[in-house]
């Protein structure tokens, strides 16, 4: 893990933008595309702003989240809803979106469909993750129904479904297999609190801190 330090926000959010942009454009001079990985939540969102005027052939990314509340896309809690209304403007709006969401009433049920579509843009070129005061990432919850898959070495899962306690839906993450898999990895976090949580998280087993699971070598983003 190497934490890179920022003055302020504005300068984490161009900062993070800048690097993000240079990995994808270095992937896309050797290969025919690029996969590109973005968390939910509210810290990604200015990050977006400034990515998505990124002068890259963006018709050459495919974008995908790191996990997603089942919720349709019109919903205010919904991830992809996030992505379309800030990372996918712009230039950026030439990217191909692959989303978790299907309608279906539960997530077990359309899985494997999903899972066909991701496969191909995997290995994930660049990974973008964020995390919790109660150290999750993605939809790595402490104590969730269906941690043990996520966390599993063993599992050859790309996705799995998620229950976790005070959550108001269901989720699907990827698993900590295919996120450790990416060629770039990059946590961004804010703030003292985050900063406390990500040291405290070092020194736990990932069961009880997910991120613990993706932090080898992983590039962390912080401001105060």
């Amino acid at each position: 893990m190497k934490i890179v330090t920022y003055p302020d926000d504005d300068m984490l959010f161009m900062g993070l933008a800048n690097v993000l942009a240079g990995e994808l454009k270095s992937e896309l001079l050797h290969e025919e595309r690029a996969s590109f990985v973005v968390p939910g939540g509210t810290t990604p969102g200015p990050v977006f702003d400034a990515l998505c005027a990124a002068s890259l052939d963006w018709s050459r990314v495919d974008v995908m989240l790191s996990d997603e509340r089942w919720r349709p896309e019109v919903h205010v809690r919904s991830n992809a809803r996030l992505v379309r209304e800030r990372l996918l403007q712009g230039r950026a709006a030439e990217a191909v979106f692959h989303p978790f969401y299907t309608g279906a009433p539960t997530p077990d049920e359309t899985l494997a469909d999903v899972e066909s579509t991701i496969y191909p843009c995997l290995p994930i070129s660049v990974l973008l993750l964020g995390m919790g005061t109660d150290m999750h990432t993605a939809s790595l919850f402490p104590r969730a129904k269906g941690l043990d898959v996520a966390l599993s070495e063993e599992t050859s899962a790309l996705l799995t479904p998620i229950e976790a306690e005070g959550e108001p839906e269901p989720r699907v993450t990827l698993t900590a297999n295919v996120l450790n898999g990416a060629m770039k990895k990059h946590l961004v976090i804010i703030g003292a609190e985050k900063r406390a949580a990500l040291e405290r998280a070092a020194t736990l087993p990932p069961e009880k801190a997910p991120v613990n699971a993706i932090l080898e070598g992983t590039t962390v983003h912080w401001a105060p």
